[in-house]
């Protein structure tokens, strides 16, 4: 933008206050939204305010174009309708990017498009910038996430994709709520990290001199509510881990955990299932979904793949019979002298790597990945039937996960057990395993009940619905490297 596009709008700011108009007013009282408006018959008064999309102007008449968030209408400027003061409006002091009001009645013009012939005109903000010329053909998704507000005006497809997951939000809220569950809150900062492996952010609190982190997870707090009486809850909430950013992992994320008393993982099975179906049935009108070449097909039951069978199947190692870090990092070095074992300080580390480069990436269709190893997950229950698998799933389609879930570990006695192995996996050089949390632990010994909790990734959730290939498309605000200041670089084309 030039200098000189600047100080046009100022000047036209300028003499809109000299005409005795604020051209940044502080309300505006409308009728219908745009869309609404659209739809009503000829000669209803209305009330409407939007953004100026486009202007056309044919001397004695203005059309101009107005968007809010439910769609665009049309509104016009006739000369002959108007004061002569109130048509200069539109004609020299109003440009595009600006929010104005307008007030007037519905015709339908000879090309049957819907219109408000304006009575008055009402300045609401004027835009010191423009907005981006040709913003449809930008290929650099970047300034798109930089700049989301304009990605929004100008981006019909943004607005729907963002519309979707805050109505898909809403429709998970009502399927818990009408199941009983109980939405709650629990704390970001915590004192310890566990509920996931992962790598945590750490702060400081100033007020307590306290180091705490940034949560990966609920998990234990949402516990914690299950053991003092609150039988079914869930929290849908900012998680941050600090690792690696790529199409399929953000650092900040949201996500969606619940808890039932006297579920297993079993019960938590079907309930996902019914979830992502009925999400689909409302928001796609069915349960197949299309995803840049392949089609999804969530309907009916989904297949079960066992995870120690999936790994031998692909890998030829028995996770049943290798049980130390040392042997299968020899195993795996025979077999992948590409693989870099030295990212792999630990077993369930080496155990997780391999299975996410060798097995999930086959993993296309819904499914159901169960009976994970007992090193893994530190806060899952053992099956009764072996010790060395966890009652555990996950539902990995497209090769993500965007599900896991377990029967909880209710024992306090093994729970301390499997959260000091933990810590001797941190001391070999993992640093994403489970801090030992004596509060929960504590928790636990005035008694749990029998309980399942699950997680639900929105973020993937929501970019598979909507066919976007990288999480940044769903969220607002991405987290980017810092770039150079948006207005330094533009005033120096």
């Amino acid at each position: 933008m030039s200098a000189n596009e600047r100080e046009s709008r100022q000047a036209k700011a300028e003499e809109l206050r000299a005409r005795g108009l604020n051209p940044y007013h502080d309300r505006f009282a409308t009728t219908h939204g745009l869309a609404a408006a659209g739809a009503l018959d000829d000669d209803v008064a209305v009330e409407v305010a939007g953004r100026v999309l486009a202007m056309r102007k044919f001397g004695k008449l203005i059309f101009a174009t107005l968007k809010d968030r439910s769609g665009t209408l049309q509104v016009s400027f006739e000369r002959d309708q108007l004061e002569p003061e109130v048509f200069e409006i539109p004609k020299k002091l109003i440009d595009i990017g600006d929010f104005i009001g307008v007030g007037g009645v519905m015709w339908t013009t000879k090309k049957e498009e819907k219109t408000v012939r304006s009575a008055s005109i009402t300045p609401l903000s004027k835009a010191a910038r423009p907005l981006p010329e040709k913003w449809h053909g930008l290929q650099d998704r970047e300034a798109c996430y930089r700049q989301r507000y304009l990605d929004l005006v100008s981006n019909d497809e943004t607005l729907e994709r963002f519309v979707l997951r805050s109505e898909v939000t809403s429709f998970i809220r009502r399927f818990l709520d009408e199941r009983a569950f109980l939405e709650v809150e629990t704390p970001i900062l915590q004192g310890a990290t566990s509920g996931a492996a992962a790598r945590p952010f750490s702060t400081h609190h100033n007020a307590l001199d306290r180091d705490f982190f940034l949560r990966i997870s609920p998990e234990t707090y949402l516990k914690r509510l299950i053991v003092g009486g609150l039988d079914r809850v869930y929290e849908i909430g900012k998680c941050f881990r600090n690792e690696g950013i790529d199409a399929s992992h953000l650092q900040e994320f949201t996500m969606l955990e619940w808890y039932a008393t006297y579920f297993n993982y079993r019960d938590n099975m079907i309930l996902i299932r019914e979830l992502i179906q009925a999400v689909l049935e409302e928001f796609k009108g069915g349960t197949k979904v299309r995803y840049e070449d392949q089609e999804l097909d969530f309907g009916g039951e989904w297949p079960e793949v066992d995870y120690f069978d999936a790994v031998n199947e692909r890998t030829g190692i028995d996770l049943g019979r290798v049980e130390s870090h040392d042997e299968l990092a020899r195993r795996v070095g025979e077999k992948y002298p590409g693989f870099d074992l030295s990212q792999y300080p630990s077993y369930p580390a080496l155990v997780d790597g391999l299975y996410k480069k060798m097995v999930r990436p086959e993993l296309v269709q819904p499914t159901f990945l169960v009976h994970h190893p007992t090193e893994l997950v530190p806060l899952a229950r053992r099956s009764d039937e072996n010790p060395r698998v966890l009652d555990m799933f996950q539902v990995v389609v497209n090769t993500w996960e965007i599900v896991k879930a377990y029967s909880e570990l209710i024992d306090p006695v093994d729970q301390r057990n499997r959260m000091m192995e933990q810590q001797d996996y941190r001391d070999q050089g993992d640093d994403e395993t489970m801090m030992l949390e004596e509060d929960y632990i504590l928790c636990m010994e005035h008694g749990m009940p029998p309980n399942s909790g699950l997680g639900l990734g929105i973020d993937r959730f929501v970019a598979l619905l909507s066919n976007v290939e990288s999480l940044r498309d769903v969220v607002y605000f991405p987290t980017l490297r810092e770039a150079a200041p948006i207005a330094a670089a533009e005033d120096d084309d």
